[in-house]
């Protein structure tokens, strides 16, 4: 019910218009979120880069409305690639994007749109000398996601896809889509999903990620294992020794300002770890979402809004 509640208020213009005019609020965000401008997205990556992290790089935003803003949103991750590459961090960092802030929802040529915005970062990613991942989005786009993945990787092999664990379609996905080169993050899913089309027990959510990890290690792909669930990396480690895997041949994956102990930890076990660092000023419905995702962080947020300070 918790989350059902704060997946909903990440779409509530008047939760968005309390949470914005709290000063206080920036206190939480700041913990989840890099910063507004792209030198902060790069200032954290460096600091994450020195402590043995990878990064991928998510500029804010999504239901872009117009297709000014959609290009906005491509010149920002182009501009970061750009500030990467000039700092010598393409060989840690890469960046992910989400379709529907590159105007796939658009009423006109919305599909077309996104696919040719997204073509222009990845072209500069690989420019710079790294990666793109293309995130997921709620049910209705994931169709429209993985056709336009598909177009991408015909130039682009190395772009990484995601699929939510929730989805009930998701385990015939991973089989899909483990083949060689394929970069593939695993995530359980933050969206507010009919029961028609996912799971909506938090143990058959947990069941369907083992599921799907146990069918990615088996492939021929590069798994990505997005989850700071301290039972589901064990059981992670379980399966890559059943599998055979060799550490490199896979990555976790976790959010900024999430379990960073247990990033260090697995950095420092010779595992590959890569955090995924938002940034910009869109912060509303990604924090909605991880306090949904984590509920215990529901009492930093009432006492930011709460606080007079």
């Amino acid at each position: 019910m918790l989350r059902s509640t704060l997946l909903a208020l990440s779409r509530n213009d008047k939760a968005e218009h309390i949470a914005r005019n709290n000063p206080a609020a920036r206190t939480l965000v700041n913990r989840f979120v890099a910063g507004n401008e792209v030198a902060d997205a790069v200032r954290t990556c460096a600091e994450l880069s020195a402590a043995g992290l990878l990064a991928t790089v998510d500029y804010l935003g999504e239901d872009t409305t117009d297709l000014a803003m959609a290009k906005r949103t491509a010149a920002a991750y182009i501009e970061f690639l750009v500030a990467l590459g000039e700092a010598g961090l393409t060989q840690r960092v890469e960046v992910s994007i989400k379709l529907t802030a590159l105007g796939l929802t658009l009423p006109a040529d919305g599909t077309r749109i996104a696919k040719e915005l997204a073509g222009e970062i990845c072209a500069k990613a690989a420019e710079m000398g790294t990666t793109v991942t293309v995130d997921m989005e709620d049910h209705t786009t994931t169709d429209s996601t993985l056709e336009i993945l598909r177009d991408l990787r015909e130039d682009f092999p190395s772009t990484g896809a995601v699929l939510q664990a929730y989805l009930h379609r998701s385990q015939a996905d991973c089989v899909d889509l483990s083949y060689p080169g394929s970069r593939i993050r695993l995530v359980k899913g933050a969206y507010r999903e009919p029961a028609s089309v996912a799971f909506q027990d938090k143990h058959q959510v947990d069941v369907s990620y083992v599921r799907c990890m146990a069918v990615l290690l088996a492939g021929s792909g590069f798994p990505m294992f997005a989850t700071h669930d301290p039972r589901l990396i064990e059981i992670a480690g379980s399966l890559v020794v059943k599998s055979g895997r060799e550490q490199g041949t896979y990555e976790y994956q976790m959010l900024l300002g999430v379990r960073p102990d247990e990033q260090l930890r697995l950095a420092a076990a010779g595992e590959q770890v890569r955090v995924y660092v938002p940034f910009g000023d869109q912060w509303y419905g990604y924090l909605m979402r991880r306090l949904a995702e984590r509920p215990a962080n529901l009492g930093l947020l009432a006492r930011s809004l709460t606080s007079k300070g």
